[in-house]
């Protein structure tokens, strides 16, 4: 099931939430992986180990360490993995507010990872896109 490809349409129906809880960036060793007791948001091998995105409270109850923390903001549209031009429309303007973003691109949405302190501003940037 494709999503949606036209830049304008993905733009004014990205639908942007902002997802409850805060969210750290974390790096294990494959065995350290094994040895926690939940389930990350999300994971991904890279050559130097695995980088996993859990809740701030899990990670700390598993004792990890992290430098950040982030919050989520899942965009609502079901944009197709091949459009063009939709993050690179949106990441310009939180950049010139000042807002970093780490972003996943999912099966059907995007998910922008937000410096937890700047989440209001980022969803006043987002929210323009659909006026």
């Amino acid at each position: 099931m494709s999503g949606i490809s036209n830049l304008q349409s993905l733009l004014k129906s990205m639908s942007p939430k902002l997802q409850e809880g805060v969210f750290v960036f974390c790096t294990l060793s494959h065995d350290d992986l094994k040895k926690i007791s939940v389930t990350p948001q999300m994971t991904y091998k890279e050559k130097e180990g695995i980088s996993v995105v859990l809740k701030e409270e899990e990670a700390k109850t598993e004792g990890l360490q992290y430098e950040y923390t982030w919050s989520l903001i899942t965009l609502n549209v079901h944009s197709d993995l091949d459009a063009v031009g939709f993050l690179a429309a949106i990441l310009p303007k939180l950049g010139e507010a000042g807002i970093s973003v780490n972003v996943v691109s999912a099966y059907y949405h995007d998910h922008l990872f937000i410096p937890a302190d700047k989440s209001s501003a980022a969803m006043n940037v987002l929210q323009e896109f659909s006026i």
